[in-house]
């Protein structure tokens, strides 16, 4: 049962079909901020990489209208048997230790749940979800994938122990209720963010391009989606799920959400706006294309107009030194001719006392 109720739950949490009206628990939006999202991939890569075993920690944040912020997280020793999923070990004396020197720093962040590396949900998470009742009135389950395999997710899920319904109360007294998570940042972390990522991103990349593949990655979530949804209602068609007034409400609403596209005005407007942004994406591309074939021709200047400039002054080295040492030949002529004529001088009294 346990694990219909994840199917059921993974099958819808990407397009987000709770709704915050129709929900019964307080909490309605937990947001997920970066500094978690390390934590948990670096206690990861330290303790099970390469591994199928999952690391566990607590989370720490702060609770108001409904919405959760996770703004901190560590490490908790976490031990399961892969062949027996009931028994597990949770070193909660270890947590309360760090828990109270973490509150010693910020005492605002409190204890709002638990993450996982899952990445599902598995058959204890129940069991240790009660055992963080202890600690919060709500507790969270986080289910962060560090190893994603689809980068159009997001790759966290939230989840809220709530009281089953009555004719789900022979199984289990609780199950787990789906919340809807983003991810978050305040100032300072989207600063930090981005220095931690500097050497990352392509600085050749313009930021038009960037928008551009920002939209075709929406695009084929959306997608992906519409998909989601498609099969969802093939199933029930077909007897293969049963019906969910809620969800079927909610794709209603979607549906009475949707523009008709099949409106004259609508459809010119849609291709005027499609036509401008193309063309002056087409004029960008061409100015860039322009400026960069004349910062190459300036660059092919510069390199020549230094070759003959340093040819030049080569030249007027090697003339340099020619003259110098003609001069230098010249003086050693001008002292080997005026040693001769001395030599000579000195000979010829000598002849004439004879």
């Amino acid at each position: 049962h346990l694990h219909a109720k994840c199917k059921h739950a993974a099958t819808f949490q990407l397009f987000r079909l709770t709704s915050p009206h129709t929900m019964s628990t307080p909490i309605e939006t937990v947001v997920i901020h970066p500094l978690v999202l390390l934590a948990a991939v670096d206690h990861f890569n330290r303790v099970a990489k390469d591994t199928k075993k999952r690391v566990v920690g607590v989370l720490l944040g702060e609770t108001f209208k409904g919405k959760v912020d996770v703004l901190n997280s560590y490490a908790v020793p976490f031990e399961e048997d892969r062949k027996d999923p009931s028994i597990w070990f949770l070193d909660h004396t270890f947590h309360e230790n760090m828990y109270d020197m973490f509150r010693k720093v910020n005492a605002k962040e409190k204890v709002v749940g638990w993450y996982s590396t899952g990445p599902k949900i598995r058959g204890p998470d129940l069991e240790i979800t009660e055992l963080f009742r202890k600690y919060t009135k709500n507790p969270l389950l986080v289910i962060i994938d560090v190893q994603p395999t689809d980068d159009l997710t997001i790759p966290t899920e939230a989840y809220l122990s709530v009281q089953s319904s009555p004719e789900e109360q022979s199984v289990s007294e609780r199950t787990f209720q789906h919340i809807p998570t983003e991810i978050g940042a305040a100032e300072p972390e989207e600063i930090g963010v981005e220095h931690l990522l500097r050497d990352i991103r392509d600085k050749t990349v313009s930021t038009l391009t960037t928008q551009i593949a920002h939209k075709v990655s929406s695009l084929r979530n959306l997608r992906k989606h519409v998909d989601e949804i498609e099969t969802y209602l093939t199933n029930v068609c077909s007897g293969k799920i049963a019906v969910n007034p809620k969800i079927i409400y909610l794709l209603q609403g979607i549906y009475n959400l949707s523009p008709n596209l099949k409106v004259e005005n609508l459809q010119k407007s849609f291709a005027v706006k499609g036509n401008d942004m193309m063309l002056v994406v087409y004029l960008c591309s061409l100015i860039r294309s322009v400026i960069a074939l004349h910062n190459l021709i300036n660059n092919h200047q510069m390199n020549k107009d230094a070759e003959i400039k340093a040819k030049e002054d080569k030249d007027k080295e090697a003339t340099a030194a020619t003259k110098a040492k003609q001069k230098k030949d010249e003086e050693s002529k001008k002292k080997s001719e005026g040693e001769k004529e001395s030599s000579d001088s000195k000979e010829k009294p000598k002849k004439s006392s004879k």
